[in-house]
């Protein structure tokens, strides 16, 4: 790296430097194998994409783990500290309310320190929350042990799909961001099959395992090469890409294309608010935010936090079992986005995905509806409690489809660099006050009139499908820099 392209990308004093630097922890190897003069050591301690994904994974996992601990324990935790239907209800939302805070502050954290350093401080208040979980006496230590979740849970769900979108090629980065989704499906199903055999309090301290894990994973990974670039790293910058794309590759094309990004947006590192009028900047603004918001609106937090509750309503005896199942399907149908996200592409999968969510819905409402109006002793009592079931399948099938895993990845592809650690906490702070709504209001909606608040959840549904088929773009196959440069136009 010549000192000349150091100065013009890296001197200029507008750039922050990191307030903890993590961007050489995974080079220790490959520094001590350059002075041994030996490129096969080097190429042995390369580390791939998708391990890189497989461990930060760990994060999302723990995200799904604390939205499903609160469906299976519902009975024995307000049995045990004597908790009414509100108070449960509280304690379900809390997480929201601390992924409200994380959110705020998970675009800056990640700005400063980093993705991976962003990631480790994320880990802690979640395992100190769990442990306050499974001591707990009283609701006080409950309500505690959630926000600490949550908090964690808010800095994850920014940072992680937007670490993976920016170390993955762009050929692999659909599925590759599909994972995050992927990992909070299989920590729900995780929270719900455990929840089957092992008490509330043992289920909490289990919780704790994937961010334990995540902690030391973190120190055999690169940092974000976008982010290095950005920072001013330049040398860490392009060992960072080599090893992620594998020291034999030629970098040389992508090194300049993120060069010419960075150099762009690092003109002028403050954006004054009129603008924010420029369609480069509202356009995108508006999509990530709209996507994030409408995927809570769907309900679908409501579904997953109260499923037991839902199912014993629709009359399923084993209403836990029925909700690991759901938990199972869920990552089933996300194992096919995965598959189908670089092939089919975003806008189809989330046409196709909330559409299938809004019949759904509608199976599920007028099941509900037309229960009311028969005796539980008739044979069609039976017939709507099935329908209500299989609608409500149907629906997270729909959601794991599109509208569970895309709005991350397209938040995390579209929004400029420049202010993309302002604009992320934004979209994902309105990702999770619309989340604490619905969960907030879910249980007690559900007790109210189960048809009408499946009702409010088909319309949005539906409202998703025109917003989809008018503002969202294709982003598969283009680069980052490709896809942040056609908003200029």
């Amino acid at each position: 790296m010549s000192s000349d392209s150091e100065a013009g990308l890296g001197g200029g004093g507008d750039l922050r430097k990191p307030f903890l630097h993590t961007g050489s922890w995974y080079k220790m190897g490959s520094r001590q194998s350059s002075l041994m003069g030996s490129s096969q050591v080097i190429r042995e301690s390369s580390i791939s994409v998708l391990a890189c994904v497989l461990i930060v994974a760990l994060g999302p996992i723990q995200f799904g783990f604390t939205a499903g601990y609160s469906s299976p324990t519902q009975s024995a935790i307000t049995e045990d500290l004597g908790l009414s239907v509100a108070e449960y209800s509280w304690f379900g939302s809390l997480s929201n309310v601390g992924a409200m805070v994380g959110a705020i502050a998970s675009g800056q954290i990640s700005e400063y320190i980093g993705r991976k350093g962003s990631l480790m401080i994320a880990a802690i208040p979640n395992i100190i929350g769990w442990l306050a979980i499974s001591f707990a006496k009283d609701s006080s230590f409950l309500y505690m042990g959630r926000m600490l979740e949550g908090f964690g849970v808010g800095i994850i769900s920014y940072t992680v799909p937007v670490y993976i979108a920016e170390i993955s090629p762009q050929n692999l980065r659909g599925a590759l961001g599909s994972v995050n989704q992927l990992s909070v499906t299989i920590g729900i199903m995780l929270s719900y099959l455990l929840g089957l055999f092992v008490p509330w309090r043992i289920l909490a301290v289990l919780g704790i395992l994937p961010c334990t894990i995540l902690i030391p994973g973190l120190f055999f990974i690169p940092e974000s090469p976008r982010w290095l670039a950005k920072m001013g790293m330049m040398e860490d910058f392009e060992v960072s890409l080599q090893v992620l794309r594998g020291f034999d590759t030629d970098i040389s094309f992508e090194v300049n294309e993120i060069k010419r990004s960075v150099a762009s947006s690092s003109k002028r590192t403050t954006i004054r608010f009129a603008e924010l009028q420029q369609r480069r900047y509202w356009l995108p603004l508006m999509i990530g935010n709209g996507l994030l918001i409408l995927q809570q609106m769907s309900g679908i937090n409501g579904v997953l936090f109260y499923s037991s509750t839902i199912f014993k309503e629709a009359g399923v005896t084993s209403s836990n079992a029925a909700t690991f199942g759901v938990g199972a399907i869920q990552v089933i149908a996300t194992v096919v986005t995965t598959w189908l996200v670089d092939k089919a592409g975003r806008r189809l999968l989330l046409i196709i995905s909330s559409s299938g969510m809004t019949f759904s819905l509608l199976v599920v409402a007028a099941s509900f509806f037309l229960k009311d109006m028969v005796s539980h002793d008739s044979s069609w009592y039976s017939v709507f409690s099935i329908l209500s079931v299989v609608g409500v399948v149907a629906m997270v099938v729909s959601f794991s489809l599109g509208i569970g895993a895309i709005p991350w990845i397209i938040m995390s592809e579209i929004l400029p660099v420049n202010i993309k650690g302002l604009a992320g906490s934004i979209a994902t702070l309105a990702n999770w006050f619309t989340a604490w709504v619905v969960t907030m209001t879910a249980n007690i909606m559900l007790s109210w009139n189960s048809g009408a608040t499946f009702s409010i959840y088909m319309v949005v549904c539906a409202f998703t499908v025109a917003f989809v088929v008018i503002w969202v773009p294709e982003t598969k196959g283009r680069t980052l820099e490709e896809i942040q440069w056609s908003f200029r136009r």
